[in-house]
């Protein structure tokens, strides 16, 4: 698996690297803050972590640039401790956030995971879902109506598999946390509320608007009659 870093502290950028080559990940950084964009085409990763603050851009900048081209997970690593950055880097695409000073355990327990639910969940899906007369297609991770196609992120595929897998059932905010990331004590509530919005977002600019309900205090459930 290759991992473009795009980190600019050396000593941090250096400790992920000797850790994450150890269990045979090949961590690249960018040869040129101001061209990141060029060493994500050359790398191809399987995954990028991005700083927010960086030299030229911020990683936001970088995120929405990749966002444009790509589907590639993308966790966000930050010493800025602010709700709303985490909120930011979500809405962006971000498929997780990490906030330093970080266990290097954690950053990787995180890392396996997004890599395990993006790639081997990516291996075996070959169907077509129907949802309201759109259709999900897994194997290229978007939902179609009609002439209309929207790309989904894997977080956001992945909810709505988990949903229409018990139709009009309420699914608990816990098991959605443990399907997505394994263990739910590394993750932000917050994190799954995002994407969970986010999706909804999408869903309405197809016209599906109210498919998916909050149950407050219970979970989410995916409305599968007409709305």
């Amino acid at each position: 698996m290759n991992i473009l870093l795009i980190e600019d502290d050396a000593v941090i950028a250096s400790q992920i690297q000797k850790d994450f080559v150890a269990w045979n990940y090949h961590v690249v950084t960018p040869t040129d803050f101001h061209d990141v964009l060029h060493d994500f085409e050359v790398v191809a990763p399987q995954l990028v972590m991005i700083d927010i603050q960086l030299p030229a851009f911020d990683g936001f900048h970088w995120c929405r640039q990749i966002r444009a081209i790509s589907t590639v997970p993308i966790l966000f690593l930050s010493s800025r401790d602010q709700p709303l950055d985490m909120v930011m880097a979500m809405q962006m695409g971000a498929d997780d956030y990490v906030q330093k000073p970080f266990h290097m355990d954690v950053l990787r327990s995180k890392v396996q995971a997004i890599l395990r639910r993006t790639y081997d969940y990516q291996e075996t899906k070959e169907e077509i879902t129907t949802f309201h007369n759109a259709h999900v297609d897994y194997a290229a991770s978007t939902i179609s109506k009609e002439a209309q196609v929207i790309e989904l992120t894997k977080n956001e595929q992945f909810i709505l598999k988990v949903l229409l897998e018990s139709p009009d059932e309420i699914v608990s905010r816990d098991n959605l946390m443990k399907r997505l990331w394994d263990d739910a004590r590394f993750v932000n509530d917050n994190t799954l509320t995002v994407n969970v919005n986010r999706l909804r977002s999408k869903l309405e600019e197809l016209g599906l608007v109210d498919v998916i309900v909050t149950k407050k205090g219970l979970g989410y459930m995916a409305v599968t009659h007409d709305v």
